[in-house]
């Protein structure tokens, strides 16, 4: 509480000197008491937004009938129907069926870069860039262990892009929709959906030349923490059927292994009418066949889902699944019901629409069917089945859960209709048809109606600590600009900038607004920086377009700590980085980004 004490001390005296307001005062101590404890990060960051907002309106500094205003305010729910969206195109197996195609482990470490960053940008262009990274880091691990090369050198690279990305569009980032729904209640218009493509696309593309031309080889690597994040995980004996759709039909077994190997699995044997096929690598794959896979969990659905292969022959099973599909590990008890029996003797499939699709045992090869083989004590078994049941067939088995994964890839067959879905909101928002928060709460819905994502899983999509965050500090915002306090910050800024032309002081304004991004969270930052913005624009008789659009780029450019952004806390522990690794990529690509973005925003918003 002392960078409390002490922020309210600091903000408080400015009111003795320039005459503040008591009510300008107060909200500038509570904001920045907001701001020093995020800083401090003691206290998770929705608590301490929340906490100031209700300590706003008992002080009445806020009004009480705007207190909660903020979440129902359309920056709110564009984020929260974005959310939605991105986790069920991840459920649908979009981006894995983009990264099947276009990412090989045999490139170089600079193509690899471009081509992966290239596709996270482009992913977080529409979808959050959270959810963007999380899909493809396991793409970019894996990729970095075939090539033999540590997967520190590029998993930084990839976070930043996704970052990068996010500049492009309306939707991409938490901080655009932020700016463009401050500059419809400030200018009488928001941003539409490709304002920011002129700027953004251009730092964008900058950037990602950067990171795979120069920028990897500025990432310190640390051999034991890049093992810490590697470690292998549990290898399991699964069985795959190759049905009518199947694109191993026709195929050698050689072929089939050297494509499972892309997916970090091995090919251990084929079985025909029940007879394990000796391994000729000229052996032809036919309808029907049963592939023993030795595998991890996520191998196993990558090699599924290269060569459309089932889990089970099973017609209904397979439409359960097509609905929605989990996959769970759990661990088989020496009391357990399955304990020395085989799924085909305790009927798994039929009665519960359950498949086995994989046992792992101490490392141990299993040599038969895995639906055939009796489960011992202290086997660890891949569940997979509809989500609905799945929880209720393990109790009833007697195993104990140890892992729960969504399969994103389950519902492969609807990914061009989530897409195109998708891509219907987009143009008819661009075109002005459809305002954007209804045209994205028409895909969610459309996701519930044809089970792309199933209703029991939407509101898990949706991370609530950032839509509290954000709604919780838009009525203090709004506050403080009310109450004249964002003028009397651009009359301090104006001050220090005196005799500086409105370039100098657009730069001056960014580098502020990426400096707070670093070390706070973004959106609060964007809360803080956007009113001051528009307020010394006007001041300075600029367009406060320009000054907007700067501060939208720099607060997206959180490259210098691991705590500015979530894409670099994710990849923190994989990549084995600590704190100060960071800025040496982060800085130099932070000065690219300032001196790309300023001369296009001077062209594409002039002052």
């Amino acid at each position: 509480m002392q960078e409390l004490s002490a922020a309210a001390v600091v903000l408080w005296l400015p009111a003795m000197m320039w005459g503040m307001t008591w009510e300008q005062a107060t909200l500038f101590a509570l904001m920045g008491g907001v701001l020093a404890l995020l800083l401090w990060g003691r206290w998770r960051y929705d608590l301490v937004a929340f906490g100031a907002l209700v300590l706003a309106v008992i002080i009445g500094v806020v009004d009480t009938k705007q207190a909660f205003s903020g979440f129902g305010h359309p920056a709110v729910i564009i984020i929260a129907l974005v959310l939605v969206i991105s986790r069920g195109l991840e459920r649908a197996g979009v981006v894995e069926m983009i990264t099947r195609h276009l990412v090989d482990a045999r490139r170089g470490i600079a193509a690899h870069i471009a081509i992966m960053g290239g596709i996270g940008a482009a992913l977080s262009a529409f979808m959050n860039n959270v959810a963007a990274l999380a899909m493809l880091m396991p793409v970019d691990m894996q990729a970095a262990a075939r090539a033999g090369r540590a997967a520190a050198r590029t998993l930084m690279p990839l976070s930043f892009a996704t970052i990068l990305g996010g500049m492009t569009t309306l939707i991409g980032t938490p901080t655009n929709i932020v700016i463009a729904q401050f500059r419809e209640q400030a200018l009488g218009a928001p941003y539409l959906l490709f304002d920011f493509a002129p700027v953004g696309l251009g730092v964008a593309v900058a950037g990602l030349l950067f990171l795979a031309l120069i920028g990897w080889r500025l990432i310190p690597v640390r051999e034991h923490g890049n093992r810490r994040g590697q470690q292998e995980p549990a290898s399991f004996i699964v069985e795959l059927v190759v049905g009518e759709q199947s694109a191993a039909i026709g195929r050698s077994v050689q072929e089939v292994k050297e494509e499972a190997a892309e997916a970090g699995a091995l090919l251990i044997g084929v079985v025909r009418r029940g007879q394990r096929q000796r391994m000729a690598k000229n052996l032809e794959i036919r309808k029907g066949d049963v592939l023993l896979l030795e595998s991890a969990p996520e191998g196993v659905e990558q090699f599924a889902a290269g060569l459309k292969l089932d889990f089970s022959r099973s017609r209904k099973h397979a439409q359960l699944l097509a609905d929605s599909m989990d996959m769970m590990e759990v661990v088989v008890p020496r009391e357990a019901r399955i304990t020395n029996r085989s799924a085909d003797d305790l009927r798994l499939l039929a009665r519960h629409g359950v498949v086995l699709a994989g046992i792992s045992r101490h490392g141990r090869r299993i040599d038969g069917r895995v639906r055939k083989e009796p489960v011992r004590s202290g086997d660890v078994l891949l569940l997979v089945g509809p989500e609905t049941t799945l929880e209720e067939t393990v109790r009833w088995l007697g195993g104990l859960p140890l892992k729960r994964r969504e399969m994103p890839v389950a519902q492969r067959q609807k990914a061009w209709l989530a897409m195109g879905m998708f891509a219907a909101a987009v143009l008819a928002s661009a075109l002005g048809l459809v305002y954007l928060p209804v045209a994205l709460g028409a895909v969610v819905v459309g996701y519930a109606l044809v089970r792309i994502i199933p209703l029991s899983r939407i509101y898990d999509a949706i991370e609530w600590p950032v839509i509290v965050l954000l709604a919780s500090l838009i009525p203090i915002g709004a506050a403080l600009e009310s109450s004249g306090g964002t003028a009397l910050i651009a009359q301090g800024l104006l001050w220090l900038t005196d005799g500086l032309s409105p370039v100098l002081v657009l730069i001056v304004i960014m580098i502020i607004t990426m400096t707070l991004s670093d070390m706070l969270n973004n959106v609060a930052t964007v809360l803080v920086a956007a009113p001051v913005a528009v307020q010394v624009a006007n001041a300075l008789q600029v367009n406060p377009d320009t000054m907007l659009m700067g501060v939208a780029v720099a607060a997206s450019c959180a490259f210098l700590t691991p705590i500015g952004h979530k894409n670099n806390t994710i990849i923190m522990g994989p990549g084995g980085y600590a704190f100060g690794d960071y800025w040496r990529l982060g800085l130099p690509l932070e000065l690219i980004v300032l001196a790309v973005s300023v001369p296009l925003l001077l062209i594409a918003w002039p002052l």
